[in-house]
């Protein structure tokens, strides 16, 4: 485990909080394996009938520590990051995330696999992928076209442009925009403390079937999307861009065709 990830329990529900305000959350490989590992663990345990996650009424997550990821980038699908993707598609019991603040790239992206979202209205999410030199992730590049239409994917997956969380909740990726960070916790904190009030056999067989619908698909897609991740983060485009980034320089493309 680590320290930047904390595990509390409560009546049957099992929170999971970000906590490295310092780096706004940005998530290292200590991270991904600590939240796997809390998230297997919540599946094989009876008293958890929920799963609360959220970074805190001040920031979500800003997204992968660039620093981490460019030190030991993930290789393979048994990386931590792809680890932790695969615990939380496989998770039978119920998800609920609070967003408040920065929500970058793979902090928006997990949303899409939560039962329940709460943001707080001023909430920004961005998926960067593509300015960094990388594809989408997580199955983003099918969900969201399917949700939103193609044409506004595009502007979100293809030009990166952040959106708030009223819009979020307006498209559908999220239940309801609330009025800040403290709200937001409450009432997704309420929501989630809601499921030990429900039968929990119940619960899992109708989030199975919800879900049962083009899984296999989205499972497939999962995949591509992380072998082609993982070959474009040894491209040149985006060591160029990464080590913009790390720099604090505008990235220079136009040398690649």
């Amino acid at each position: 485990m680590t320290e930047f990830v904390r595990v509390e329990r409560e009546a049957g529900l099992l929170t999971l909080c970000l906590s490295r305000p310092d780096k706004k959350n940005a998530l290292t490989r200590a991270m991904y394996s600590a939240m796997s590992e809390a998230l297997l663990a919540a599946d094989a345990d009876s008293s958890v009938r929920a799963v609360l996650l959220t970074g805190g009424a001040e920031c979500f997550t800003s997204g992968n520590d660039v620093a981490d990821f460019l030190q030991a980038p993930p290789t393979s699908l048994d990386s931590p990051v792809f680890a932790f993707m695969r615990a939380l598609f496989e998770l039978k019991k119920p998800i609920v995330a609070a967003v408040a603040g920065p929500a970058v790239g793979i902090g928006t992206t997990l949303l899409l696999h939560c039962d329940l979202v709460y943001v707080s209205r001023d909430a920004k999410l961005k998926m960067p992928f593509v300015s960094l030199g990388l594809c989408p992730e997580f199955g983003s590049s099918l969900i969201l076209p399917r949700l939103l239409g193609h044409a506004k994917a595009a502007e979100l997956l293809l030009l990166g442009e952040a959106f708030t969380g009223a819009q979020a909740a307006e498209w559908g990726i999220a239940n309801a925009a609330l009025e800040d960070g403290p709200a937001t916790l409450a009432k997704a904190r309420e929501m989630a403390l809601r499921f030990s009030q429900l039968p929990p056999s119940a619960v899992e067989v109708s989030k199975r079937l919800m879900q049962a619908p083009g899984r296999e698909e989205l499972r497939r897609v999962i995949i591509e999307e992380g072998e082609l991740f993982g070959q474009r983060l040894r491209t040149p485009e985006a060591i160029e861009a990464l080590s913009a980034f790390m720099q604090r320089r505008k990235a220079d493309f136009s040398k690649f065709g």
